[in-house]
């Protein structure tokens, strides 16, 4: 038997049904802020079923699904593959500064 189906196609975070579903993330580490473009969420629905609330989700290329951005000097982890010659290609975790630094905060 088929069910109920009301599927909306959010085009970005601004959309108004991009967030459901999906709760804030607490602030983890040292990381400063809250990210501007998820709004601390670290991910939104590209596409949601309003009906089973089943949804396609994308995750948030600017805090890379953390939900929190570091503005100052400590360095920030990121996934990444790593291919050598010969060998599997691995997940490694790179870590390299922010390009969210604040140029304005006091030293």
């Amino acid at each position: 038997m088929a069910h109920d189906s009301r599927i909306v196609t959010c085009t970005g975070p601004q959309d108004p049904h991009a967030f459901d579903g999906i709760p804030l993330l607490p602030r983890s580490g040292a990381l400063d802020r809250v990210c501007p473009l998820c709004a601390g969420h670290g991910q939104w629905n590209v596409e949601i079923d309003l009906a089973s609330q089943r949804s396609k989700r994308c995750l948030c290329g600017k805090c890379d699904g953390r939900g929190w951005i570091e503005t100052g000097d400590d360095p920030v982890p990121s996934p990444d593959i790593e291919c050598a010659p010969g060998e599997a290609p691995r997940w490694i975790t790179r870590l390299a500064p922010s390009d969210d630094r604040d140029p304005d905060a006091a030293d």
